[in-house]
């Protein structure tokens, strides 16, 4: 391997939430890609509609990058292998650039650039601001040691005037490109909800949405600019391959199927936790919540994070499914479910006034509410026997959901993780447990947890053998 190699790369960051750094990272994936450009999209931190968008919009699935659950030579492992497979690399911040778990900006987008030595372009609302635009991109450029500052875009500028005062500032006392003035978009080309940005499998029309922000995107940025900043990023010096837990080489066959579901309901999966099970020698089944046709024969079942209070109604219409999974629990196949998974486990789940009847596994219901229950980063403690982690493990993880858990009146409950950091499911516990089956609102991810994905596999391959 050489000792350098060019690995075009640009983060888009943003001073906050909503400065719109997240229309100019889809349209540039998309704007690219329509030019015949191969673009790696990549977002930091623990996001799966964002993420899902970018792919969506690159063709290409995304990847998350997260200094919560990694380490940085895992990141830079990860990064470096997702990169050989593409020209160039979009990575979208979070948050605020500076903006980590501490005063000291741990885990902040600003971290991740310096990790992957990865030129940062800033967008700024500039909302009634001219000449004050200055002194922000001269203290951006001069907060951290280590950021390179590549270009700014300014955004939601009002005209003309506006956008001539603002780059004459910016030109005039820093020497950081202006890389184009967006205007303001009357209208959300991607309406938000409670969880941030609608599902791009819920909206109609979703291609055309992306394709006109890259319209946007291709009248007021200077592509080439961005082009030519993303190549002249510093050479990358390859770093040891990723270690993937449990992986049995590219030449075995799979030793059993795992059904997944993803569908307009379910669709909450990090690609790492698909790609570790097949590693760890699982053959992915994709599957459908919302479908009544009959499933394939399965070793184990993984039910993703997703929006199930959204259809709600076609996920109760589907008796036969929901009997299927219910069965499927009883008989000991092994089935980990996360958040949204969760809450189809659940007796029944609440919303909009109505209870839904679900699979029923576990003798608790779901209520949606109005405000987020669980929100952030969790630390977790296994304190029980289950097929997938082992007890006294700890691990990091995350969750984020607007609904809480309800126990049916005498329930006996067995909960498989203490939760340090974070909500879960009731009084600081998460990870409910019926035979098989590991429930929890906490979302993993496989090259953080690294007994996962083989000891599901393992627990797969034990359904298997006594199905016979």
């Amino acid at each position: 391997m050489p000792d350098s190699l060019i690995r075009p790369r640009l983060m888009i960051a943003g001073l906050s939430g909503g400065a719109g750094k997240t229309v100019v990272s889809l349209g540039l994936c998309r704007a690219w890609k329509r030019a015949g450009l191969v673009v790696r999209p990549f977002k930091k931190g623990p996001d799966y509609i964002d993420a899902g968008w970018l792919g969506m919009a690159a063709g290409l699935p995304p990847t998350n990058l997260d200094p919560f659950f990694l380490t940085p030579a895992q990141l830079q492992a990860l990064f470096q292998q997702r990169l050989q497979e593409g020209e160039l690399a979009v990575v979208e911040g979070n948050r605020g650039l500076f903006d980590g778990h501490d005063a000291e900006g741990t885990c902040a987008s600003s971290q991740l650039a310096r990790t992957l030595d990865c030129p940062v372009v800033l967008v700024i609302d500039a909302t009634k601001m001219t000449r004050t635009v200055a002194a922000i991109v001269q203290g951006v450029q001069r907060f951290e040691d280590g950021l390179r500052l590549a270009g700014v875009v300014c955004n939601r500028t009002a005209g003309e005037r506006h956008r001539a005062a603002l780059r004459q500032a910016i030109e005039r006392y820093t020497d950081v490109p202006v890389i184009g003035m967006l205007p303001k978009i009357k209208d959300n080309p991607i309406p938000e909800r409670h969880m941030g940005l609608m599902s791009m499998r819920e909206q109609d029309g979703a291609d055309s949405a992306l394709d006109g922000i890259a319209d946007i995107i291709e009248r007021h940025l200077d592509l080439d600019r961005l082009q030519d900043l993303a190549r002249a990023a510093p050479p990358w010096r390859p770093v040891p391959e990723l270690t993937w837990p449990g992986d049995r080489g590219p030449n075995e066959r799979p030793v059993v199927r795992i059904g997944y579901v993803r569908d307009a309901a379910l669709w909450f999966y990090y690609e790492e936790n698909l790609e570790a099970l097949q590693r760890a020698g699982a053959k992915l089944v994709p599957l459908s919540l919302l479908d009544p046709a009959p499933w394939p024969d399965i070793h184990g079942l993984y039910l993703g994070g997703g929006f199930p209070e959204e259809l709600a109604d076609r996920l109760a219409a589907n008796t036969a499914i929901r009997q299927r999974v219910r069965m499927l629990a009883e008989m000991g196949l092994p089935i980990y479910a996360e958040c949204g998974g969760f809450m189809y486990l659940a007796r029944t789940l609440r919303a909009n006034g109505k209870e839904h009847p679900m699979a029923g596994v576990f003798p608790v219901h779901t209520e949606l509410t109005s405000h987020p229950v669980g929100l952030g980063y969790v630390k977790a403690e296994v304190v029980a026997e289950n097929p997938f982690l082992p007890v006294g493990a700890t691990f990091r993880g995350h969750e984020f959901h607007y609904s809480r858990c309800v126990a049916v009146d005498g329930a006996v409950l067995t909960l498989g993780l203490k939760l340090h950091k974070g909500e879960g499911m009731l009084a600081g516990y998460d990870g409910l447990l019926h035979k098989n089956v590991m429930a929890s609102y906490t979302h993993t991810h496989a090259l953080a947890l690294p007994e996962w994905a083989p000891r599901f596999v393992k627990a797969a391959m034990a359904a298997r053998r006594q199905a016979g």
